[in-house]
C-alpha cells in the first residue's frame, strides 16, 4: 500500500485524495520543485494494472481545459502509475448532497463537462462512467464563478476505450476529502439502458448519464419516475426540463452528441450564456406586441413551434430547438436580462421583481 513520503517516479506522495476497490489517489510534489503538485494514480490490486493501462491508452493525447491531464505513466513500475494534473477543490458529489448549486451555476457547470466530452468524442473515446465523483471542480470555481473556462473537469477515463459490457470498479479522483469516496456507489443510476443490457455503446451513452447529473445538480436528487427539475425545484426553469427529457431518453429520442446538448443548454439559458452569442437578440424587459415572431400551433393534440416542429411549452417564449421567437410579448428582466417565465414573480436568476407582463404564445 502507498504510504505517506513514499518516492514515485519524480514525485513524493502527500496525502491520499480519493480512492476504491482497486488502488488510491494521492496528492505529491516534485521532488525538487516542492511546489510543483500533482495527483498520482496507484493501483492496489494486481488485477487493476491492466484496467490502469487501458486508462493510460484512453487518456493519451486528450488535451483540453475540461479533462483532467495524464503527464506521466508506467505500467510497468512497482508500484505502477499513472501522474496527472492536480486539481484542488471538491468533486461535483459534495456539492450535491450539499444543494449549493443554483440552477444557473448547474448549467455552467454541465457546459464545461459537455465542452471536455465532446472534445474526447471526437477523439474516439467514449467516457462510460460519468457521474459527479468524475467530475472535479476547482476551488476558484467554489466562491462563484463557475463560467471560467477549465474549473470543471472530467477524470477517470479507467473505461474509455476498453469495451466493457458491464460495470467496472475504478480509481477515483474524487478529490473532496471523503476517504470513502472510492467506493462505486450507485453507479448502474448513471448507466444509459444500452450499456445496462451489454450492448456496444457510443457517445450517447454518456449523454445520458450527463442527464442524470444535470437532474442531480437542479434537485439533489436522482431521476425517478416521471418528475422534471421543476416540479423538485421550483427555481429551475422550465426549458432545463426539456433539455432533461431529452438526454434521459431512449437511445433514438436522445441528443446525438455532445454539441447537441451544449445547444440545447444555451438557449435562453442563464445570463453568463448571452456572452456565447447563441440567445435571441436582446429586448426590453417587457416588448410590446410585435410582428417578428412565429406563434406555436397545436400538431396531433399537442403544441410544437412551426418553424422545426418540436414540442414546446405554452409559456415558452422562445423555442427551445430552434431559437424562433414565440410570443408576442417578451418578459425580460431589467437587472439581469434572463427571460423570467410568464407565471414569475421573481426573476430566478438575480431575485429581481420583474412586471406581471403575461406572454402570449
Amino acid at each position: 500500500m502507498p504510504t505517506a513520503n513514499q518516492r514515485i517516479s519524480e514525485y513524493v506522495l502527500d496525502e491520499r485524495i480519493g480512492g476504491g476497490t482497486f488502488g488510491e489517489v494521492w496528492r505529491a510534489h516534485h521532488h525538487v520543485w516542492t511546489d510543483q503538485l500533482v495527483a498520482i494514480k496507484i493501483p492496489t490490486d494486481s488485477q487493476y494494472v491492466r484496467n490502469l493501462q487501458q486508462e493510460g491508452a484512453a487518456i493519451h493525447g486528450l488535451v483540453h481545459p475540461n479533462i483532467v491531464r495524464a503527464m506521466g505513466f508506467d505500467p510497468y513500475a512497482e508500484p505502477a502509475y499513472l501522474t496527472m494534473e492536480f486539481v484542488p477543490g471538491t468533486s461535483v458529489r459534495p456539492l450535491i448532497q450539499q444543494r449549493k448549486i443554483k440552477p444557473a451555476d448547474a448549467v455552467l457547470i454541465m457546459r464545461q463537462v459537455l465542452a471536455g466530452l465532446s472534445y474526447a468524442h471526437a477523439q474516439g473515446i467514449v467516457h462510460r462512467d460519468i457521474k459527479p465523483e468524475n467530475i472535479l471542480v476547482h476551488e476558484r470555481a467554489l466562491q462563484g464563478d463557475y463560467a471560467v473556462e477549465g474549473t470543471v473537469k472530467v477524470t477517470d477515463f479507467g473505461l474509455g476505450r476498453a469495451a466493457v459490457k458491464t460495470a467496472v470498479g475504478s480509481i477515483l479522483y474524487s478529490q473532496d476529502g471523503n476517504k470513502d469516496s472510492g467506493q462505486i456507489a450507485g453507479t448502474l443510476d448513471y448507466m444509459a439502458p444500452e450499456q445496462r443490457r451489454g450492448e456496444e455503446l457510443d457517445a450517447r451513452a454518456d449523454l445520458y448519464a450527463c442527464g442524470v447529473m444535470l437532474y442531480e445538480l437542479l434537485t439533489g436528487e436522482r431521476p425517478a419516475g416521471t418528475d422534471v427539475p421543476s416540479e423538485i425545484n421550483p427555481q429551475v426553469p422550465k426549458y432545463l426540463d426539456e433539455v432533461f427529457k431529452k438526454s434521459y431518453a431512449r437511445l433514438d429520442k436522445r441528443y446525438t452528441s455532445a454539441d447537441e446538448f451544449l445547444r440545447a443548454l444555451s438557449i435562453a439559458g442563464p445570463p453568463p450564456l448571452q456572452k456565447a452569442g447563441v440567445l435571441p437578440p436582446r429586448l426590453p424587459s417587457t416588448a410590446g406586441p410585435a410582428t417578428d415572431y412565429t406563434p406555436a400551433i397545436t400538431d396531433g393534440g399537442r403544441l410544437v413551434c412551426q418553424k422545426c416542429r418540436q414540442g414546446v411549452d405554452a409559456n415558452d417564449q422562445f423555442c427551445m430547438h430552434c431559437g424562433v421567437r414565440l410570443a408576442s410579448v417578451v418578459r425580460r428582466c431589467t437587472k439581469c436580462g434572463s427571460y423570467p417565465d410568464a407565471t414569475d414573480q421573481y426573476c430566478i436568476h438575480c431575485g429581481e421583481t420583474v412586471a406581471p407582463v403575461q406572454a402570449s404564445v
